[in-house]
């Protein structure tokens, strides 16, 4: 049928009859012409790589694989999650001395989930040497097809980060003075697997995550006390600290509240006990500031160690939070303490503490630098009060230590020993792993307690739980569920066999393009046979770091497999490659990559480096 005269050809394509016949003149003549010219089935090939998206929101869904496919990819944006289903505790065992013992098997000990004994799947010994043994292997990853003839070893990435917290809302100048000297010499003996950060409490002096030690030092020098309310110069009458503001009013100590009101009365109307009701007024006023203001410090200090946990927790490695204070007044804020520990368990940071007061004596006169009102009447209770807050204000460091399966530091002089002995890391420990017998499915916290089979007198250090995930009916959920811990963490998955290469291609002086070759041996992975093909799903999940730790990019790759058996054969012979690319800048990068097939569940997790010169 040909168009009526004076119609245009817009008008034409939109006449329904016309659209009608072309459309299936399209349906008859097409599948012609994509016939293979042998008359045989064609297998398409893998579509060419492409770049991540740039964020989140430009992934697309997961795309059927066309019917005559066997391996199609599809790149998304990461989405990386926490997986559970081993669980690994990390454990230091040290004799009397304080040294860590170095000869022990699996055998040596037990580890129980929620009491229950569980079986150890897996074990290993880290000590110095391994520790550059793993990092030997990780350079080996960079490929010389780059062309680079420098003749560099490789890049030596960080392991280990350690944030050094200064608590300058409470430190005296005194303390503050003491450990700046002493964290000095602790930053000299840090490795060159180790990050560290300084961080202040006050929230007035950040350096990120850096293996500068030159810088790190120059931050130190900023650690000065900054309490955030006003400190009176001289005596004050009465005179209510943070401790007996607590005794009066949270527990209702009227021996604490009678010593204040006769302080007063004694120092503010010259011993007229006939002035008790208003010297009450000004005990009831004093006590309200007090309280306040420590409340407020505290509270103060208790955010910012969440914030700082919180970027803790997106490190690529063991993660440490390394805690120098003299300790603080837990009052009423108990909710606020268990929330740090509760945030530190979920991303299982370690939390060290440290008094800084070190070997102290009680002070019973108090701070020289602001001298009492104590009188005869009072000098002896006013004493046993400030010897009781002196030792209270240890607890929540005890507190933060033992609960998150760290390490209290206190009653000792020696505060670069202790520096050392909870920042650095230890010549020898011992890496216990563990599938949960009888997985409950509910977010709750379990408790884990590590023992050695055979009685001894060492002590163990170890976390002291984990959260189990939620029950998740969506396998796709559960499977992004199971990559976090694997991508921000550094310990090897072998459960898939798994080769890494990196490679660089440089475009300009100031980008390249950062290649990530993977290569899985098919004749381990658990295929569904249906359809008359061997069915898997892979998804790589691939995170690049920079030199310090921070995440730089990333992205998750979907291999979708639906094998002939001639194809499945061949692949059990040569494996099966995958590239992805990124674009990046000169400099020296960790590569991550975790690799978890649908069908079986197994995972594979391998560390690369690269170094991309200028």
């Amino acid at each position: 049928m040909g168009a009526r005269e004076g119609m245009s050809p817009r008008l034409l394509y939109r006449n329904p009859l016309y659209c009608r016949i072309f459309g299936l003149a399209l349906s008859i003549f097409i599948p012609l012409f994509l016939q293979p010219a042998n008359g045989q089935e064609s297998t398409p090939a893998t579509p060419a790589e492409k770049a991540p998206p740039a964020s989140p929101q430009e992934s697309a869904p997961k795309p059927k694989p066309d019917a005559g496919s066997e391996i199609s990819q599809m790149e998304t944006a990461p989405t990386f999650k926490v997986r559970v289903n081993l669980v690994q505790v990390r454990v230091i065992v040290r004799d009397s001395s304080g040294k860590p013992v170095d000869n022990l098997t699996r055998q040596d000990f037990l580890l129980y989930d929620q009491g229950k004994l569980q079986t150890i799947s897996n074990f290993s010994v880290e000590t110095a040497e391994t520790r550059l043994q793993r990092a030997a292997a990780i350079a080996k990853t960079q490929d010389d097809a780059s062309g680079d003839t420098s003749g560099n070893k490789g890049p030596i990435l960080p392991e280990r980060f350690v944030a050094l917290v200064f608590d300058d809302t409470h430190l005296s100048l005194q303390d503050a003075t003491f450990a700046r000297s002493q964290a000095g010499r602790f930053l000299d003996s840090t490795g060159a697997t180790d990050r560290v950060a300084i961080y202040t409490t006050s929230g007035q002096n950040t350096l990120e995550f850096t293996a500068d030690k030159a810088a790190l030092h120059r931050a130190i020098l900023g650690v000065v006390p900054r309490p955030l309310t006003p400190q009176t110069l001289g005596a004050e009458c009465p005179e209510i600290t943070h401790y007996m503001a607590d005794q009066i009013e949270n527990k209702r100590d009227t021996q604490a509240q009678a010593v204040a009101i006769e302080e007063t009365i004694q120092c503010q109307f010259n011993g007229d006990e006939t002035k008790r009701a208003q010297a009450l007024a000004i005990v009831q006023t004093a006590v309200f500031r007090a309280l306040s203001d420590g409340d407020i410090e505290n509270e103060f200090t208790y955010r910012h160690l969440e914030d700082i946990l919180r970027r803790l927790s997106s490190m690529p490695g063991e993660r440490i939070m390394l805690l120098v204070s003299p300790g603080f007044l837990l009052t009423t804020q108990f909710l606020d303490e268990s929330g740090v520990i509760d945030r530190a368990n979920r991303a299982n940071v370690v939390i060290n503490t440290l008094d800084a007061r070190g070997l102290y004596t009680p002070d019973v006169m108090g701070d020289i630098s602001r001298p009492s009102s104590d009188s005869y009447r009072t000098a002896g209770q006013k004493t046993m009060y400030r010897v009781a807050a002196q030792q209270e204000n240890q607890y929540v460091l005890g507190d933060l230590a033992y609960g998150t399966g760290g390490t209290f530091f206190h009653n000792s002089n020696d505060l670069q020993g202790g520096l050392q002995l909870a920042g650095l890391a230890p010549e020898v420990s011992y890496v216990l792993a563990f599938s949960p017998l009888n997985r409950k499915w509910d977010g709750q916290y379990h408790l884990i307690r590590v023992a050695l089979a055979k009685k001894s007198k060492y002590s163990i250090q170890a976390r002291r739980g984990y959260y189990a995930p939620r029950k998740v009916d969506d396998p796709r959920e559960l499977a992004r569920q199971e990559i976090q811990e694997a991508i921000y963490s550094q310990e090897e998955i072998n459960e898939l066999p798994l080769d890494l290469q990196t490679q660089y291609f440089k475009n300009d002086p100031e980008g390249a393009r950062l290649s990530i070759v993977s290569r899985l041996e098919v004749k381990n992975m658990h295929f569904r046979k249906a359809e008359g093909r061997s069915q898997d799903e892979l998804t790589l999940a691939t995170a690049i770091f920079d030199e310090n730790g921070n995440f730089i990019t990333g992205g998750e790759k979907t291999v979708q497999m639906r094998l002939k058996d001639t194809t499945y054969e061949r692949l059990t012979r040569t494996g099966l490659t995958v590239k992805s690319s990124f674009a990046v800048k000169p400099g020296r990068y960790l590569v991550r990559q975790v690799v978890r097939d649908s069908e079986g569940s197994q995972m594979a997790a391998r560390n690369g480096a690269v170094e991309i010169p200028y």
